[in-house]
């Protein structure tokens, strides 16, 4: 008996073992199965919805939560997720998507006048941006908790639904505040139907467009520091003409400023969303455009800075970065009041020694050239970004990856003995050397981030530097240490002289070298810089704080002419 209860007794123990393995497999298999299901359902949901947005004429983007109260412009319900249309502000739930797609007409890129040559407004009802007023009463929209109001997709003028009928019939769509950079529809319009395509026929279609038109192309890399680059997109298409934004992985910029070859000559501007690197870049599709023969269609350049350095950014006055704490609005603003000068633009050649049948490299130097620590750094960082691109979204972490790489060439010092290995000419003359690791060749004022290399600690006279002056100014480095200590204002360069042609001669080894951030290694040759070109770009007179006012009144004081003041880096008079 005792057996037979043992035994059954162990029966339903193994029962009760089995019952509670299957329940805990379930407890674990069937969520797991679920989050697979959802996220097979989503992806699948997700690769549709972007077919649906290609094929659509508005600018569909899809959020998962709203970052203000929003109703659907179809159903008028409040909704926290949905779709919305960055070109003329329309937002929908995802069961209304293809009814709005239908119904509601997105902003018009290319459309006739109204009667009498005017433009009437675009009205999208409700979602009005906050703290807009009414047009009419002058009170604030967008204050009742329902699908309310309308905002002119052009103008971006709103008014309350009780007001709409008192709008004087006469009101018509001036573009708003931006009138002066949009690209009016009627315009593209027009254009389209020129038989005879001519600078001096845009000259006169941009007439009917204002005395003061000078319209702008933005050109945005979306991959730029910390990847502001697809919200700014949305933001630039909301204010102008969809037409005139560009988002560069999508279209390289010398397809984008064919564009400028439809507008009358010498009006257009081109607003630069990125680094100095997409900088570059557009700046060799403007002399792809010269090589062309349109020199007279030639932009003038400003830029958004996105990028890690920013140095030319920093230098025309458009400051060091950008991350959101100005609207767009303002941005366009500081454009209309910005200044036209020129900047030399510099050709560097890299013949590799023992090489006799390949063409030498060239490249474009608007920043600076290196050889030596700096450019190990960049390197290196440039190395680890290819691996993994998605931990480099932000403009802190790379820096401080910088800062890790410079630490630890402070121990290393794989680049000492450099005035050993390479032989240096300015304009023809052979410069002797001191005990080096890196020498710098710099065209404009800003280095490293943020630093004012030529000028140093500033407690030592030096030769005035310019944008358009010609010559290029040279220093040394002692080593990484010593870059740092520039950095933070405790040391000077090595001032090493300024010349129009600099010549560089790497003996023997390979060492690290780059051009505005883009670095690579190179064995023994001969690199040769000489002037380009210029480049015609706008400069921000930014407000002086009251250190930056102490500052150049100091300057100011000791130096005998105002060209050694830092700012501005050139003369008024050289202004164009």
């Amino acid at each position: 008996m005792s057996s037979d209860g043992a035994e059954a007794q162990g029966d339903c123990g193994s029962r009760q073992e089995w019952t509670l393995l299957l329940w805990t497999s379930l407890a674990v298999v069937v969520p797991v199965a679920f989050t697979l299901w959802c996220s097979a359902q989503r992806s699948k949901r997700k690769t549709s919805m972007n077919e649906f947005f290609r094929k659509s004429k508005h600018g569909w983007h899809y959020t998962d939560l709203f970052n203000k109260p929003t109703y659907c412009c179809v159903c008028a319900q409040h909704i926290l997720h949905g779709a919305h249309c960055d070109c003329c502000g329309v937002c929908v739930d995802e069961q209304c998507l293809r009814g709005a797609d239908r119904s509601l007409p997105c902003k018009e890129i290319m459309a006739p006048c109204g009667p009498g040559g005017t433009a009437e407004h675009r009205w999208v009802r409700g979602n009005v941006p906050l703290a807009s007023y009414c047009a009419v009463c002058k009170q604030q929209c967008g204050t009742q908790p329902k699908l309310c109001d309308h905002r002119c997709v052009w103008c971006q003028t709103t008014v309350h639904d009780d007001c709409m009928d008192s709008l004087s019939a006469a009101d018509v769509c001036d573009l708003g505040e931006f009138h002066s950079l949009i690209i009016p529809p009627h315009y593209l319009y027009q254009v389209n139907k020129l038989r005879r395509r001519h600078p001096d026929e845009y000259i006169k279609l941009g007439s009917t467009c204002g005395g003061g038109w000078t319209p702008i192309l933005v050109l945005a890399n979306t991959r730029s520091g910390n990847n502001m680059g697809g919200a700014l997109l949305g933001e630039f298409r909301t204010l102008l003409n969809p037409v005139q934004v560009f988002d560069l992985s999508v279209l390289p910029p010398t397809k984008a400023l064919q564009l400028c070859t439809l507008m009358p000559p010498g009006r257009v501007r081109v607003l630069v969303c990125g680094g100095d690197g997409t900088v570059g870049w557009v700046l060799d599709a403007i002399d792809a455009m010269k090589l062309k023969g349109q020199d007279q269609f030639i932009p003038r350049v400003t830029i958004l800075p996105l990028g890690t350095g920013n140095d030319l950014s920093n230098t025309l006055g458009w400051g060091a970065g950008y991350a959101g704490e100005i609207p767009v609005e303002q941005v366009l603003r500081n454009i209309l009041d910005a200044e036209v000068v020129r900047m030399d633009r510099w050709k560097v050649q890299v013949a590799s020694k023992g090489v006799y049948f390949r063409k030498p490299k060239v490249l474009s130097m608007n920043n600076y050239f290196s050889v030596g620590p700096d450019a190990l750094m960049a390197l290196n960082f440039h190395a680890h970004r290819e691996k993994t691109p998605s931990f480099f979204s932000s403009r802190i972490i790379n820096k401080a990856v910088y800062f890790l790489y410079g630490t630890r060439d402070c121990l290393v010092q794989e680049c000492k003995d450099l005035d050993k290995r390479i032989e240096l000419e300015l304009d023809g003359e052979r410069v002797k050397l001191p005990s080096l690791e890196g020498i710098i060749v710099c065209n404009i004022g800003y280095w490293g981030g943020g630093c004012r290399l030529w000028e140093g600690m500033g407690d030592e006279p030096c030769p005035p530097t310019r944008l358009d002056d010609g010559l290029l100014e040279v220093v040394g480095v002692f080593g990484s240490f010593h870059c740092a200590q520039i950095q933070v204002k405790l040391a000077n360069p090595v001032r090493l002289g300024q010349a129009h042609t600099v010549r560089l001669v790497l003996k023997s080894s390979t060492m690290p070298m780059q051009v505005d951030g883009e670095p690579w290694a190179q064995g023994p040759c001969t690199i040769t810089i000489t002037h380009k070109t210029q480049a015609l770009m706008l400069y921000h007179s930014a407000e002086q704080t009251d250190d930056d006012e102490d500052e150049t009144s100091a300057s100011e004081a000791e130096s005998p002419t105002p060209h050694d003041s830092p700012r501005p880096p050139w003369s008024p008079a050289n202004r164009t």
